[in-house]
């Protein structure tokens, strides 16, 4: 006979669910010791909630399905909520873990008693607490299906100690996730007859769309009709790099997404939303879809984007077509002062096949892309919720997924503060990830930002609250004392020899670059 919590884990790993990404508490000590019984199980502790649950995000996006989390009750669940937030934004598949109080122990109200349900709803595509130990199996088959819904979603199953502890029949069979759907045949021959009609044109992607496969049919498309191709502003996960389909970012910036866009009189949404302004600001519009322009949705979240792409080309007459992809580039040794610049020339240079770039780096990072579009075939995980405190964690998952891929981590200081226990872990676990935090002493967004919404420029105490000086950070030190090796660079030159000495070791290590 076995308890609810064994019946669990197992239950997770027969349905494709192996590695757990913890920071458990007392509710949760049944989850923790039955790992001893379900060896497959791989559990990595996280010493913050924000790190496991980025982590688990980074995971879902890189493996295609999802990793686990376990939490302790809603305050620990409130921890991970601004991470759990952007995996909604990226729709990444997750599997929450959270334990409760006792079910007859919760009308005594106890210190950490909470609303777990209410806390876990605004990100969780579903929510269940499991009610009795012989449930909670087929709750947790129930769970992972939910997460591997296409595209992807979180599920968060809430597991009371008493659940937890008592007797259990056995684990539950898998149950079969909801596929795509599939987008109609007169719904692509619509958008086909669009594209014909010679009006300027663009295609908006986002979702599974911007993999290198969905770019291939997109870029083949575009170049038939001469539409424009553009990609969401901050996509969950882009193929880029030498080989692959130059697609154009739309702006962070409203006025200049709004230039990218300007003159459409066709907007073609395939797996993303119509754009929208990040924020409001006094007398600009949100609503970026240019006056007069028409909006059509060849694949909405959920759809089956890349099919859709597919029939698209073909109907088009572009399926056997060679799309024009992004050329190698090998940019001299930057020298001189240490600047997003030197940063991308020095990554395009020696950014290794494979390689998974998390980008975090914000303002301070804004031009880094530019720079590194030749660099060898890649994978771009950007900042999708805007909730920062994403790079550490997410560049964690990402390498435990992808064991023999480099993790390349783009951090901005302020944002590496919210989570920096993450390098803790990727040290125990002993990930490949080079952390590069690039170091400008201020939360620079928001000065640019202060302008931007129409506040008055600000005095001394304003402009305090932007600033990470006064003491300085020194993230190297902070590395080492979480067991990453680090160093500091404040030269171009200086930078890109630690840059490929850090790409030649095994394991994480940071280099803090002082802009």
């Amino acid at each position: 006979m076995m308890n609810g919590a064994q019946t669990l884990i197992r239950t997770l790993v027969a349905s494709g669910v192996d590695v757990c990404f913890s920071n458990p508490g007392t509710s949760e000590m049944h989850f923790v010791a039955a790992l001893d019984q379900v060896p497959e199980m791989r559990a990595v502790l996280g010493l913050f909630e924000g790190a496991v649950t980025g982590a688990a995000d980074g995971y879902g996006r890189m493996a295609g399905r999802p990793a686990a989390t376990l939490l302790h009750l809603g305050p620990g669940l409130a921890n991970g909520l601004a991470n759990l937030h952007n995996a909604m934004r990226a729709r990444t598949p997750i599997v929450n873990v959270i334990g409760d109080h006792a079910t007859y122990h919760k009308q005594y109200d106890a210190p950490l008693e909470s609303d777990v349900e209410g806390y876990a709803r605004p990100v969780s595509g579903w929510v269940v607490t499991s009610q009795a130990p012989e449930r909670v199996a087929g709750d947790g088959a129930r769970a992972v299906a939910a997460a591997r819904a296409h595209p992807g979603q979180i599920a968060s199953l809430i597991l009371p100690a008493d659940v937890s502890w008592g007797a259990a029949e056995g684990p539950a069979p898998p149950v079969e996730p909801q596929p795509a759907r599939q987008v109609p045949e007169t719904t692509v021959e619509a958008i086909a007859e669009v594209l014909r009609g010679g009006e300027p044109c663009a295609l908006l992607m986002g979702g599974t769309a911007v993999l290198r496969e969905g770019l291939m049919h997109g870029a083949r498309v575009a170049t038939k009709t001469g539409a424009k191709f553009l990609c969401e502003t901050f996509p969950a996960r882009l193929s880029r790099g030498a080989g692959v389909p130059v697609i154009e970012r739309l702006a962070y910036l409203a006025e200049m997404a709004a230039g990218q866009l300007a003159g459409l009189k066709h907007l073609v949404l395939v797996d993303t939303k119509a754009p929208v302004s990040f924020f409001a600001y006094p007398d600009k519009p949100s609503y970026l879809v240019p006056e007069g322009c028409s909006v059509h949705t060849l694949a909405a979240p959920g759809d089956d984007a890349v099919g859709a792409l597919s029939n698209l080309s073909e109907a088009l007459g572009a399926a056997g077509d060679s799309p024009p992809v992004q050329a190698g580039s090998q940019p001299d040794a930057p020298t001189g002062p240490l600047d997003a610049k030197a940063v991308g020339e020095a990554l395009c240079r020696m950014m290794p096949e494979g390689a998974i770039v998390v980008d975090e780096g914000n303002s301070a990072g804004v031009f880094v892309p530019i720079f590194t579009m030749g660099a060898p075939a890649h994978d771009w995980l950007c900042l999708t919720g805007g909730a920062i405190g994403q790079g550490i964690p997410v560049a964690t998952g990402a390498a435990v997924a992808c064991p023999g891929r480099r993790v390349i981590n783009l951090e901005a200081d302020g944002s590496a503060m919210y989570t920096l226990q993450g390098l803790w872990t990727q040290a125990r676990e002993n990930l490949d990830v080079t952390t590069i935090v690039l170091s400008n002493r201020a939360y620079a967004v928001l000065d640019m930002e202060l302008s931007r919404v129409g506040a008055e420029a600000g005095g001394e105490r304003a402009r305090a609250m932007l600033d990470l000086s006064r003491p300085e950070l020194d993230f190297a030190l902070l590395a080492r004392g979480m067991g990453v090796p680090a160093t500091r660079a404040t030269t171009a030159e200086a930078f890109s020899q630690q840059l490929q000495a850090a790409l030649a070791q095994s394991g994480p290590n940071l280099i803090e670059a002082v802009l």
